[in-house]
């Protein structure tokens, strides 16, 4: 196993909707792997249905319900989780949202929302994680980006956002390496998760078949394989990084 005695925090291990997101997929593969899980997401329903998955797989969960841009249920957290299970090795950053008018139609409120809930819930995540990594001896950071990142996106706030995760990760990559705590980053592409169940038609299809050469969404479970290997010691000397989970679509 690949986590075996590893505890790992996936934030955002719900799913908005019925179905498989990122978070869900990436809470149930480290604990297939070994890894103790916790599962923390904004609706505690969601948290508990992915922790209740894992424990009928035979692993081992807990669910805690946490509003990833709140300092203080951040805080309550990490004390939840290390006095469960008493040190933390791992922590997803996949809390994500895309919201609001398209360009400069956008709001204020939606634009300080998105910005809050895709960038700033990783600074208070990793301020309050990061000290229990160093008691352990070192840890493995991982946040979700997106392919919105690198191009022209219609949200403005979302691909902002996105950049700005890349960003932060390379600044904790530097600040964090002589603690022995590495920080990466995935940036998915189309995937077929319940967020963007809504957008899967005709038009988006088409948008795939012309610009991804693998010519098909991605899987949940994809991008949780990449956020598996960036955690585990089989990529002890990668740090900083960027991997692209998009079926080619960075290639063209």
């Amino acid at each position: 196993m690949r986590l075996k005695d590893k505890v790992a925090i996936v934030v955002g291990a719900g799913s908005v909707r019925p179905g498989m997101g990122n978070g869900k997929a990436t809470a149930i593969l480290f604990a297939k792997e070994g890894a103790r899980v916790a599962c923390v997401d904004l609706h505690l329903e969601a948290a508990m249905d992915t922790a209740e998955i894992i424990k009928k797989q035979g692993g081992e969960a807990i669910a805690i319900p946490a509003d990833a841009t709140r300092e203080a249920d951040v805080q309550r957290m990490v004390q939840e989780v290390t006095k469960e299970y008493g040190k933390i090795d791992i922590l997803f950053n996949n809390v994500g949202i895309g919201l609001g008018d398209p360009g400069l139609k956008i709001t204020e409120k939606d634009w300080d929302t998105v910005m809050s809930t895709n960038l700033k819930s990783i600074l208070i995540t990793c301020k309050y994680v990061v000290p229990e990594m160093i008691k352990g001896g070192g840890g493995a950071i991982v946040n979700n980006a997106s392919m919105a990142a690198f191009y022209g996106h219609y949200n403005y706030p979302y691909a902002t956002s996105k950049a700005g995760v890349i960003a932060i990760t390379k600044c904790l990559a530097v600040g964090l390496a002589k603690y022995n705590i590495r920080v990466n980053c995935v940036a998915p592409g189309y995937i077929a998760t319940p967020m963007v169940a809504s957008l899967m038609g005709a038009k988006r299809d088409a948008a795939i078949e012309q610009r991804v050469p693998l010519k098909r969404h991605g899987k949940p479970e994809e991008v949780a394989y990449a956020v598996l290997f960036l955690a585990s010691e089989e990529a002890s000397f990668i740090t900083g990084q960027t991997i692209c989970v998009d079926g080619g679509l960075s290639a063209m």
